[in-house]
């Protein structure tokens, strides 16, 4: 995340990869506002909640078995992003859990986002409805198809964003603290990271965290959130040095922090770092990197299976752009989309095999390739790069790498020329006017995602060949 006074165009920009096992397809869906009857619920993935009154349109990316988003947008321009956090407090709760004497299975992280955003006009209220959600319903449970409840579940921690600021928003169980950013540069990973301050969260996270015995009386006076919270078990070397090396490029791009470092950040390996990574290629990985690819040795996650930079507006006239691209973002294409457009290309919301089916993923079996989903198409080209579904063979992704960027960056450069005018002939129709602008925002989706998927085909044949 980096605030206005640290980007080369005073916009804030928001970015995000979501790492998810290899197999779990994430397609971007659009979903409209929309006014509900009273007393309306939702049924989520494992309980089902009260509905409000209307739901603001939100743009996501969100996995085949889920009804949330990993990362997304609203028509506000609110934008929101989750991470899993490893906590005692979910390690108490499993622990309970195993025994028959755990929580009641609540909501996912994923879920939290999408319902923020439907109903959030800005990030501070978005973090409220965030604390709210937790409070209420908790957030056990599995978050990843075919594991249990203990393998599968996380706690979870968000960069929310709007025009001005951003929070931090940090959950342990039904508790949660928010410290807000309203200038410089953030970064989260996969571990608490809010200390000595906050700025919002729940009554008892002190008391509570010295109840359990995670922080001394003692010390009250100089309370640490993420030292007495934490899953000291856990080890950090899976999430530290990541949001190490994100913050450094940050840093080192202060005030010149743009669309183009950003996917940088996406894209990286610990190319130019005493790391010298990677050692063979960024398809076979030496750790877990910023941009993630599936090992052999099962020691990271899976892959990245979406990666997202929002340039958000610098005023009320302004067009927030959500640059999307499935699968590792080193082999992928960003390419533009727009909350304000009022469809999607039917294959970028398109899964695999499975289908878009809300499923609880303990239920959910793995989906595979369909050549209608756009993501599933990337992902055949991510294994044709390197030669195999999981591993990276010799003489395979460092030749055809280079190949498959020299094509998508000749097409993100021509989208980010032509994204700028295509801005401008909106706003001259006005705001009144939203289903023409929506129609001028779809159209030129449409023809930047056709663009892509015949390059796409190309590269699929040449390499299959």
């Amino acid at each position: 995340m980096a605030l206005r006074d640290a980007t080369a165009s005073g916009s804030v920009i928001f970015g995000k990869n979501s790492d998810r096992p290899f197999f779990d397809c994430q397609p971007l869906v659009l979903h409209s506002s929309r006014e509900w009857p009273r007393g309306s619920a939702i049924q989520l993935e494992y309980i089902s909640i009260p509905q409000v009154d209307m739901t603001l349109t939100t743009l996501g990316s969100s996995p085949y078995w889920c009804w949330g988003y990993e990362e997304g947008i609203n028509e506000y321009g609110v934008v929101i992003g989750n991470e899993a956090i490893f906590t005692k407090g979910f390690r108490d709760s499993a622990k309970k859990y195993q025994i028959g004497k755990g929580p009641d299975l609540g909501l996912t992280g994923m879920d939290i986002v999408r319902l923020a955003l439907e109903r959030a006009i800005s990030a501070e209220e978005a973090i409220y409805v965030i604390g709210k959600l937790v409070e209420e319903h908790g957030q056990f449970g599995s978050g990843v198809p075919s594991q249990d409840h203990v393998q599968g579940g996380y706690d979870n921690s968000y960069i929310v964003a709007d025009r001005k600021e951003a929070w931090i928003v940090e959950t342990v169980g039904k508790r949660w603290v928010a410290r807000r950013v309203i200038g410089g540069i953030a970064s989260i990973s996969n571990e608490p990271s809010i200390r000595n301050h906050w700025d919002a969260g729940s009554s008892d996270i002190v008391d509570y965290a010295i109840m359990m015995k995670w922080w001394p009386e003692k010390l009250r006076g100089s309370f640490d959130f993420a030292r007495a919270y934490i899953d000291d078990m856990n080890s950090r070397q899976v999430s530290h040095i990541r949001a190490q090396r994100s913050r450094d490029i940050l840093k080192q791009s202060y005030g010149r922090i743009d669309l183009s470092v950003m996917k940088t950040i996406a894209r990286d390996h610990y190319e130019g770092t005493f790391l010298e990574g990677p050692y063979f290629d960024a398809a076979d990985p030496d750790f877990q990197s910023i941009c993630m690819h599936v090992s052999p040795t099962g020691f990271t996650w899976g892959n990245t299976s979406s990666s997202c930079v929002a340039v958000l507006p610098k005023n009320d006239d302004d067009i927030p752009v959500f640059w999307w691209a499935p699968g590792p973002p080193c082999n992928s294409c960003y390419v533009p989309f727009f909350v304000d457009g009022s469809a999607l290309p039917e294959t970028v919301s398109e899964a695999g095999s499975f289908g878009k089916v809300l499923t609880p993923p303990v239920s959910a079996t793995e989906d595979s390739f369909s050549p209608k989903s756009y993501w599933w198409l990337f992902r055949r080209l991510m294994d044709l790069t390197k030669g195999d579904p999981i591993a990276s063979l010799p003489g395979y992704y460092d030749e055809r790498n280079p190949v498959v960027r020299s094509y998508f960056d000749e097409l993100e450069s021509s989208f980010e020329q032509e994204v700028p005018e295509i801005i401008e002939r909106a706003q001259r129709i006005g705001g009144n006017d939203k289903k023409g602008r929506a129609e001028i925002f779809d159209q030129f989706t449409a023809q930047c995602v056709k663009r892509v998927v015949s390059v796409l085909e190309k590269l699929l044949h040449n390499f299959s060949s």
